[in-house]
């Protein structure tokens, strides 16, 4: 059986309109899940039905999300918020991060997750290792150094990887039941994961957009951990 995973879409206000890069989709579809574009809504009826159809949820990639979130005010170097699409995943993420529904978070969801319980981010990254590259999307970048106790290295199989980088925020503070998985030579974390949850995991860098092993193998135990959670 293929687990139904929502995949939580961006909206455009200046063309009114919902999207999704395929890459997510085809991601998905490849490593054995359904795809279910999500809309981003204030209706928590809808909210409600999402996580009533979904075996799992993949928050994706997208702008900076609105340091009201965590208590702080813009700095000069936020880029653009989207207010529908911050209440949206945040309102979902707190719904579901205190059941067992299989979660991963794409580069900004990476960011919404640890928000959502608790966190907070460092507004723009000051280091000399650059984290939003000037190269195309699926080129590695930089490495990681994944910790040896981690979920992600029993997944990964492998204690450093390069992965490709287009993140100007990065986390501060961890939420709260959230480890450090994995972080950059310059001490950026890379990777998170619940210490309370099966399956919560949430990375800095796009294996939706790399064709390398170990982004196959993320995509795959998410989608096996999603089997589990179907009835």
């Amino acid at each position: 059986m293929r687990p139904i995973i929502g995949i939580t879409g961006n909206y455009n206000y200046d063309e009114d309109l919902f999207w999704l890069k395929k890459h997510y989709v085809t991601s998905i579809n490849k490593a054995g899940g359904t795809s279910l574009i999500l809309p981003p809504v204030d209706d928590d009826n809808i909210l409600n039905h999402y996580i009533s159809i979904c075996n799992g949820f993949l928050f994706s990639g997208g702008g900076d999300i609105d340091p009201y979130y965590w208590g702080e005010m813009p700095e000069r170097r936020l880029g653009e918020v989207n207010p529908i699409r911050d209440s949206f995943e945040y309102n979902l993420a707190k719904k579901i991060l205190g059941g067992t529904i299989p979660v991963l978070g794409i580069c900004r969801g990476c960011q919404l997750l640890n928000i959502a319980l608790g966190g907070s981010l460092i507004q723009d990254i000051n280091s000399r290792l650059p984290h939003v590259q000037k190269a195309p999307r699926d080129y590695r970048f930089h490495a990681i150094v994944i910790e040896e106790t981690s979920l992600l290295r029993r997944i990964i199989k492998s204690s450093q990887i390069r992965v490709n980088s287009f993140h100007h925020q990065a986390i501060k503070k961890l939420g709260s039941g959230l480890k450090v998985a994995a972080s950059a030579p310059d001490g950026i974390i890379e990777a998170v994961e619940s210490s309370v949850h099966p399956f919560v995991i949430g990375v800095q860098w796009h294996p939706e957009s790399l064709t390398d092993k170990y982004s196959y193998l993320l995509f795959r135990s998410f989608i096996e951990s999603c089997k589990r959670n179907c009835t």
